[in-house]
């Protein structure tokens, strides 16, 4: 159908490069993970709170875990089974819009 974007599949070869320029980004069988510590259960559910937003805007939602002070994040694009530029793109918004530092 014309205008209707297809999303594909990344190659190991791609996410092992967009890997090498990230930190805290783990490539997990077909996902992208990412741990991230916080000194309070507050503090988790704030950066949860701006992850939603992100989420929204980009019309992809990552898998959220919360346990008190630790939130992990799973990206994975579900329509293809594996990781596409989509999760790719998040996850760079996320790391660049969230201003916690190093996690």
């Amino acid at each position: 159908m014309p205008g209707v974007e297809t999303i594909k599949k990344l190659k190991s070869e791609s996410i092992r490069g967009w890997l090498d320029d990230r930190s805290g980004w783990k490539r997990r069988s077909n996902t992208l993970t990412k741990v991230f510590q916080f000194s309070h259960f507050r503090d988790s559910i704030v950066f949860v709170n701006r992850v939603a937003t992100l989420a929204d805007t980009h019309k992809h939602h990552p898998d959220i875990e919360v346990r008190g002070g630790t939130v992990t994040l799973v990206l994975t694009t579900d329509d293809v089974g594996g990781i596409t530029e989509k999760d790719l793109d998040l996850a760079e918004q996320i790391d660049f819009a969230t201003s916690f530092g190093d996690y």
